[in-house]
């Protein structure tokens, strides 16, 4: 199989890497003649990676370099040629547009047509072309190679034989599939959302302190706290996705970002990648020094927030998200239980959390929560109405 990938910057190059790895040719394009000599050396780091840890021949390896992956420097010529098109540019709606409308004019009627977009509608990318019926989202997690989860993301003219192409080719990558309708964040970045938003709540409101919460959420099982993660993956991209959402949901109350964040970004202290976010980082990379905020959170008894406390508010607000999610059909519990495992590395899903503390204790904890007096409690923490539906009493 030929796969064409369009963007070769971090998540191209990934991309490309995989499908290196899984046996296909793979056509690299970008406008910028340097980005694909930058996605190559990108490629050829990673799969030098594989072979340092047993898990490519150098051989292999070097024949995916030179003979399998080859430079595109126009979308027509890629279009004509590849069976499937990953479209993995910046993440611009007037962009992907144009590029699917050159890409749609060029391919021939059997190419998958597909976007790795995070953020932006499938629906509204497919709308430039004359076939919408055959785009689909293919939404990879950073970083490409390593992450497990693809969400095969379905648009509204999506059709049955696209979305079943899409899955057999993420499935070809060694990747896990689930599938979800097409509605703002798709699965994780929606339903997660409330991991970053109500640790940074909790801050805001003088409630417990960025050391307190990434301790306490590491402690019950998470890989890692919600600021450390942020410092990671970097406060500005966490930043635009909550903002995204936040303008998607008619600028409802529990997407809205956090000051806090502003701020930060603002001050151009991105996290690990700047040196300083929330956290202050040296040379070596490890976290040093004190969390760039005030200390000494107390909650409505005058009390720090205990561990359990702090734990329970971010996992209920996720676990709500997601009845929310399923309510409005854009996806299954058991595909977000997977989504949520394998793009967020959460220790479980949160349907099957949900199962654990039992639905009546979680209705009646959000009850309370919704309850508090606390800015945009009772939106953010109102029973979502599927749960209300599968609740007992």
């Amino acid at each position: 199989m030929i796969v064409g990938v369009v963007g070769a910057g971090t998540m191209g190059a990934g991309i490309a890497q995989l499908a290196l790895q899984a046996g296909h040719e793979v056509l690299l394009n970008d406008l910028d003649e340097a980005a694909i000599a930058r996605g190559r050396d990108r490629i050829a780091s990673g799969l030098d990676r594989l072979v340092a840890k047993g898990r490519m021949d150098a051989d292999e390896a070097g024949a995916a370099l030179v003979e399998r992956l080859r430079d595109a420097h126009g979308l027509d010529t890629l279009a004509a040629e590849a069976d499937v098109v990953i479209e993995a540019a910046l993440e611009d709606l007037d962009l992907k547009r144009t590029i699917f409308r050159a890409l749609d004019s060029a391919a021939p009627a059997s190419t998958l047509l597909a976007t790795n977009t995070s953020a932006l509608s499938v629906t509204e990318i497919a709308s430039s072309t004359q076939r919408p019926e055959r785009v689909v989202g293919l939404h990879f997690f950073n970083p490409a190679p390593v992450m497990a989860l693809i969400e095969v993301v379905q648009g509204e003219l999506t059709s049955a034989a696209t979305m079943q192409a899409g899955l057999e080719f993420s499935g070809g990558l060694g990747k896990t599939a689930v599938t979800c309708r097409d509605a703002p964040g798709f699965i994780v970045n929606r339903v997660n959302r409330p991991f970053t938003l109500e640790a940074l709540r909790m801050v805001d409101a003088g409630q417990a302190t960025v050391e307190s919460i990434d301790s306490a959420v590491e402690a019950a099982g998470y890989p890692m706290g919600p600021f450390r993660l942020m410092d990671l993956v970097g406060i500005d991209v966490n930043l635009a996705v909550a903002r995204a959402l936040h303008e998607a949901f008619d600028q409802a109350p529990r997407f809205r970002p956090s000051p806090r964040q502003e701020e930060l970004v603002a001050a151009g202290r991105l996290g690990r990648k700047t040196g300083s976010g929330f956290y202050r980082y040296g040379a070596d990379g490890p976290a040093s020094g004190e969390a760039n905020h005030p200390a000494g959170g107390r909650g409505p008894s005058g009390e720090p927030l205990a561990e359990a406390d702090i734990v329970e508010r971010i996992e209920l607000a996720i676990i709500n998200e997601a009845y929310r999610a399923i309510g409005e059909g854009v996806c299954s519990p058991e595909d977000a239980d997977i989504a949520l495992k394998l793009g967020a590395a959460h220790p479980h899903g949160p349907f099957e959390r949900a199962g654990m503390l039992g639905l009546r204790t979680v209705v009646e904890a959000l009850a309370r929560l919704a309850a508090s007096g606390e800015m945009d409690a009772r939106e953010r923490f109102t029973v979502a109405p599927a749960l209300w539906g599968m609740a007992t009493f």
